[in-house]
Formats: C-alpha cells, sequence, structure tokens
C-alpha cells in the first residue's frame, strides 16, 4: 500500500484506495515496494502516458450521455453512435467514457454491464447541499444522506446502466474506526 501511495503523490495524482479491498490481499501481492522504481519500462510508460479513463459497455450511450450531462454537468469530449467520452467539471475534470456493446471495434469486449461489480464516485465538497440540490431537481435518489463511520458524507443514484453512483464528501471519521482495518 506504502507504494501506491507514494506513487499517486509523486504524480500528483487521486488515487482512490479502497480499504474494503486491501484487507483482502493477504500478502498475494508479489511486487516489493520500490521494486519496478528504476525500471526502463516504467520510464517509458510514465513518460507517454497521457491519460487514464474507464470505458463501460453499455446497451444505451445516449442515455448515459443525458445522464452525466444532465445531473453532473459532464461535458462530451468526443461521440460517435457508438463510443462516447465525457469530461467532469470542476478545477480538476475527470473523463468518463461509454461503449456500446454492439461496436464495430477490435477485440471484442464483454456484453452491456448489469450495474454490478462497478460503481463511481464523485467526489465534493459539500454532499448536503448537492443531495438537496439533487432531490429540488426532482433526481431520484437510491440511497438518501448518511454521515458514514469510516469519514464519508454521502448519497448515491443509480446511472441507466444501474450502475451505483456514489456522491461522497470527506469527513472525519469515527473515533477509532480504521484502528482495526490499519494494523
Amino acid at each position: 500500500m506504502e507504494f501506491y501511495i507514494k506513487l499517486s503523490m509523486k504524480n500528483n495524482l487521486l488515487l482512490l484506495i479502497s480499504f474494503f479491498c486491501i484487507p483482502h490481499l493477504n500478502g498475494q501481492l508479489k511486487i516489493k515496494p520500490g521494486a519496478m522504481k528504476d525500471s526502463t519500462h516504467m520510464t517509458i510508460f510514465e513518460n507517454n502516458l497521457q491519460e487514464v479513463y474507464t470505458v463501460f459497455i453499455t446497451a444505451d450511450v445516449k442515455k448515459c450521455k443525458a445522464f452525466y450531462a444532465d445531473w453532473f454537468g459532464f461535458t462530451v469530449l468526443f461521440e460517435s453512435s457508438w463510443f462516447i467520452l465525457l469530461q467532469s467539471p470542476g478545477k480538476k475534470s475527470f473523463p468518463l467514457a461509454f461503449m456500446n456493446e454492439e461496436h464495430p471495434s477490435s477485440p471484442p469486449v464483454p456484453k452491456a454491464m448489469s450495474g454490478n461489480g462497478a460503481f463511481i464516485t464523485l467526489q465534493v465538497a459539500d454532499a448536503k447541499t448537492v443531495y438537496e440540490a439533487m432531490l429540488q431537481a426532482g433526481l431520484k435518489i437510491s440511497y438518501h444522506l448518511k454521515d458514514e463511520d469510516w469519514g464519508q458524507r454521502r448519497f448515491a443514484v443509480m446511472d441507466p446502466n444501474g450502475m451505483h453512483v456514489d456522491i461522497v464528501e470527506q469527513t472525519a471519521p469515527k473515533e477509532g474506526y480504521w484502528d482495526k482495518y490499519l494494523k
């Protein structure tokens, strides 16, 4: 875990490490921290990396575009009949892409997601204000605003794929919450 945190800070990237997954590694990570630090392939990769974004396979690209644009202000960077690349608003913008399951490109990809196995987190400065604004605007909320013991105030909605979209504000965790997880 220390390796990834140092790497993210070095590259000035915000990496969200799922504390729900880290305890399940149980020593399965075979690369020692810093082992790849001076390798030629990593240097070449770092010098050539331009952007990282996730592509979700969907049955309806247009519904995804409308949902993320209308509710969260994402803008279109590129759009075709079977693929769309969106960009989040804000000082730090992040890309997000959707591709139709019947796309003509190769290699073949899995069928459209059903919402299981992935979720999107949109971190905001004030979750309560955003929650109230979304409710007022008529967005259907699937998980109502709650302060979580691990240090988040959050609520959630479902996107057109049935994928959970978690809107979170980072807060102070409940005293001692992380003690049993960070040993």
